[in-house]
């Protein structure tokens, strides 16, 4: 059961204050971050790819490429990559040169993105949002499996006979697919024989069941054993001593994310009684003290089949010192609880 953190790298207005902390700032924040999660042993750490004003990672291997030569263990990913609207060739370069840096830490995690501010930045049109996901995956695992490539597509220029460097130190070069728990992302991922995360940020995460279900079915059908894929989670949270310390430093900073988002996406208005309900046992937030966040991700792991969990934290601007905290209990609370317990579970089984 691996443990890790995710984020978004967000720069949105302080709910307290008001004040907006700038996009360098909570860059090299970030760094520190991803060097405490390595430090307090987590297994892994990805950062989101935006392209706007209130997230300051458009480019994650960046980010990580900056923290590799100061961190030893902890992999790194990008969480997601929007290969919709990406050049494969280049995506490849980047995580085989993070690879390379990090001496065999890199992973890409791709997605289609349920943010779109890239398609028109980049000259996308949205009416091929899945045509661009499918071509460009299927190029990006060309280049993955083969120093030279042949290949031509729709959206792309044609590759005849080129190499494509640097090659990484893994062989292969691990390629997550991202889902928000769409099937035909699910499914797609089984066939192919990629490792899955699911984006569980909202309802009951046992409802989550049926699509792990589903993707190891498409596994088997592709021609995979579906006892070597991997299932991870990305789901909000955050981690105090206390349990209701951690909600109430959590819940400005979500609820202020969470009713822009809703404003941009007709969502109902996100109030303290929407947050507490979703951080009950069974619910998809998973905030609170060690002991609680533990217990949630124990249930994640016996009732959905997750075996890689990562906390997104922060959700919206919270004071750095807060979100180190939460990292440090994370690493050094939660997941020898969770490993132990998960351990013990699995061989019973």
């Amino acid at each position: 059961m691996e443990i890790g953190v995710s984020t978004f790298v967000e720069t949105t207005p302080d709910p307290q204050t008001g004040e907006v902390i700038s996009h360098a700032q909570r860059l090299r924040e970030v760094v520190e971050e991803i060097v405490l999660a390595d430090q307090v042993g987590l297994d892994v750490f990805g950062v989101g790819e935006h392209h706007r004003k209130d997230f300051a990672a458009s480019s994650p291997a960046m980010v990580l490429a900056a923290a590799a030569p100061q961190t030893k263990r902890i992999r790194l990913t990008s969480a997601v990559t929007v290969l919709s609207s990406a050049d494969p060739v280049r995506v490849f370069q980047d995580f085989a040169t993070l690879d390379a840096i990090s001496n065999g830490r890199a992973e890409i995690m791709a997605g289609r993105g349920s943010f779109i501010e890239s398609f028109p930045l980049f000259g996308y049109d949205l009416r091929e949002y899945d045509e661009l996901f499918e071509e460009k995956l299927e190029l990006l695992l060309k280049i993955r499996a083969s120093e030279k490539v042949t290949w031509s597509g729709k959206h792309r220029p044609a590759i005849e006979n080129l190499g494509i460097y640097p090659r990484p130190v893994q062989d292969p070069l691990p390629v997550w697919i991202g889902s928000g728990g769409n099937t035909q992302s699910v499914i797609r991922a089984g066939l192919l024989g990629l490792p899955l995360v699911l984006a569980i940020i909202g309802g009951r995460p046992v409802q989550f069941a049926p699509l792990v279900e589903l993707y190891k079915r498409a596994a088997i059908k592709g021609g995979h054993d579906p006892r070597t894929l991997r299932v991870a989670s990305h789901s909000h949270g955050f981690i105090d001593w206390d349990t209701e310390t951690a909600a109430d430093k959590f819940f400005p900073s979500t609820q202020h994310v969470m009713n822009v988002l809703g404003r941009e996406r007709g969502w109902g208005h996100y109030d303290r009684s929407s947050f507490d309900a979703a951080r009950s046992f069974e619910g998809a937030l998973y905030v609170g003290d060690p002991e609680t966040v533990a217990a949630k991700i124990i249930h994640l792991r016996k009732q959905v089949g997750v075996t890689r969990f990562m906390l997104h934290v922060p959700v919206g601007t919270m004071p750095h010192e807060q979100v180190m905290q939460a990292i440090r209990l994370l690493g050094t609370e939660v997941a020898p609880r969770v490993r132990e317990e998960v351990a013990k579970w699995e061989a019973e089984q």
